[in-house]
């Protein structure tokens, strides 16, 4: 089995689903502009040990999903709605994604705690790694052994790192001047929903059709 392709759609999974502004990548912009960016690394370290453990537990999950296939079936139909409905949502409906100015980060304490903190109270990571593992198991492009597994984890790590890193360092050009990714974004979010849609909608039809 390829170790790339796990790591390569674990970090393009964590970039689309971490990119949009967020608890998380706006607290470490916010820790980076008052405490600095040392800190807010610190921070940033936090959040990620903690969403290592939610995807593991995730794709562990999504290993228990992949061996009842009507299960799999199911996840695909429900995936196939949400991602045309996120599609639509995106590239006809969503506002674009605003920079808030009072956010406030209230605790000076340990950093790395409350990266920790409240990277746990985003449920969002389970549900949605699962629903990646799954589809990347039914594209044969991953399998749940120990190898894989990590790929993906790992690939998903550093996805979440590379944009949390990227709203540390450049939190004050994003604010000074309209970045092209920030008004974009809805519109990249949306054509790859649309990508991922159609896929889903190809291998629902593939299975139907033996």
């Amino acid at each position: 089995m390829n170790l790339f392709l796990p790591f390569f759609f674990g970090f393009l999974s964590a970039v689309v689903g971490v990119i949009p502004p967020g608890l998380i990548n706006m607290t470490a912009a916010k820790i980076s502009l008052f405490d600095g960016k040392k800190r807010a690394l610190v921070f940033v370290l936090g959040a990620l040990l903690v969403i290592f453990f939610q995807t593991y537990i995730s794709v562990i999950f999504a290993q228990y999903i992949d061996k009842h296939q009507e299960v799999v079936i199911l996840l695909r139909e429900i995936g196939l709605f949400i991602f045309i409905a996120l599609t639509v949502y995106f590239l006809k409906f969503a506002k674009k994604p605003q920079i808030k100015e009072n956010l406030t980060v209230k605790s000076k304490r340990s950093r790395f705690f409350m990266g920790m903190v409240i990277s746990a109270i985003n449920f969002f990571p389970i549900p949605y790694y699962v629903l990646i593992s799954v589809a990347m198991a039914s594209y044969n492009v991953f399998t749940f052994k120990p190898l894989p597994i990590y790929s993906l984890v790992t690939g998903v790590v550093a996805g979440s790192f590379m944009v949390f890193y990227f709203y540390v360092v450049f939190f004050n050009k994003m604010k000074t001047k309209a970045d092209y990714l920030i008004n974009n974004m809805n519109k990249m979010i949306g054509t790859i929903t649309g990508v991922v849609a159609l896929l889903t909608l190809f291998n629902i039809l593939k299975f139907y059709l033996k």
